[in-house]
């Protein structure tokens, strides 16, 4: 699947496991050297292969996360996606249904600015023909912990045991809010601030940023991740790894089946993202796949053969503008201050 070195997917993968880990215990790990491994990273990080940064879930803070589908007026669409990805609580923005239609995830952390973006600016915008929002119910896959399954069996169980993995699937399902949500101090501000943009700062840079010393830091830090508050996430250039062709894929499932066909959706190695959605659709997906063909092949035996499927959409993305938090300039990361050139 890969079209990045051996060494590099490896090195990526020991980060999926590790993100914060030393290049030291890394080289330690993979048998390479701890100049090699760094190399290596930096390559990989100014070439927009892999961007590693700290991701806000507003769900422990208290708020829902929403996925929204514009349809808009030919000629318009570009602006508007480029307008959303500007926005730090638009997560992911695509543009699919051959330049007519936006997808895009809303995970702002106040319930003000959500309802002022969905009930408020999209609504007035003259370009914008339809909106339909739906809120996530289950995330099954995406973001820290679940490792994607694409880059399974890169290194050896003992390996990944060694980084710190706790086994093949420690996605673990939880309520998209909290039922308890976190209360942020203005030093876990700052902090979240630095890892926004640099996943990898040191404690002694955090602790600078906060105000705090380098061991109340680190364990502010540790606190914050214990509390799912935020999560340092390894953003990958698909394109890295072979994966050339990627659609949403929207799924009508028998309520009593959402739960087993999220949790399959999961394992499999083409799904980035899968999570059950209020709305028409029950349950959307994000796929990847080396082309239209694998897509197809994919989407018609694998997928289209799961119990208690009722209906597919298939809808291929014309160009990926933002992925968690990270702009993308053609089919690579940008990172934050890095100038972005538009790919028709």
């Amino acid at each position: 699947m890969s079209s990045a070195p051996p060494e590099d997917v490896q090195i990526i993968r020991a980060l999926q496991i590790a993100p914060r880990a030393s290049f030291a215990s890394i080289a330690a790990v993979l048998g390479l050297t701890e100049a090699a491994v760094a190399r290596r990273y930096r390559r990989l990080q100014a070439d927009g292969t892999i961007r590693i940064a700290g991701i806000v879930d507003p769900g422990a803070l208290g708020q829902s996360k929403w996925l929204v589908r514009l349809r808009c007026r030919p000629g318009s669409v570009a602006a508007i996606a480029d307008a959303l990805a500007q926005r730090e609580d638009v997560s992911w923005v695509a543009l699919c249904a051959a330049g007519s239609e936006i997808t895009c995830a809303v995970r702002s952390r106040s319930s003000g600015d959500r309802d002022d973006l969905l009930g408020h600016q999209l609504p007035r915008t003259a370009a914008v023909l339809d909106i339909n929002a739906s809120a996530m119910l289950r995330q099954f896959v995406g973001g820290r912990g679940h490792y994607w399954a694409a880059l399974s069996g890169t290194l050896t169980r003992e390996q990944e045991s060694a980084l710190g993995s706790e086994g093949s699937s420690p996605f673990v399902e939880k309520p998209i809010v909290a039922r308890h949500p976190v209360q942020l101090t203005p030093e876990d501000e700052k902090l979240l601030e630095v890892l926004a943009q640099d996943g990898r700062a040191g404690v002694v840079d955090l602790a600078a940023a906060a105000d705090l010393t380098p061991g109340r830091a680190s364990r502010r830090l540790q606190n914050l991740i214990d509390r799912g508050v935020v999560h340092i996430d390894v953003e990958i250039a698909s394109a890295a790894l072979g994966l050339r062709a990627r659609a949403n894929l929207w799924l009508k499932v028998h309520p009593s089946q959402v739960k087993s066909v999220g949790r399959t959706l999961a394992q499999q190695p083409e799904i980035g993202f899968a999570a059950a959605l209020s709305g028409t659709h029950s349950i959307h997906a994000v796929a990847g796949c080396r082309d239209l063909d694998d897509l197809f092949e994919f989407t018609s035996e694998r997928i289209g053969s799961l119990p208690g499927l009722q209906d597919l959409e298939v809808s291929p993305v014309l160009r990926h503008v933002k992925q968690a938090g990270t702009l993308l300039s053609g089919d690579r990361l940008v990172a934050p201050g890095r100038p972005t050139r538009r790919r028709s």
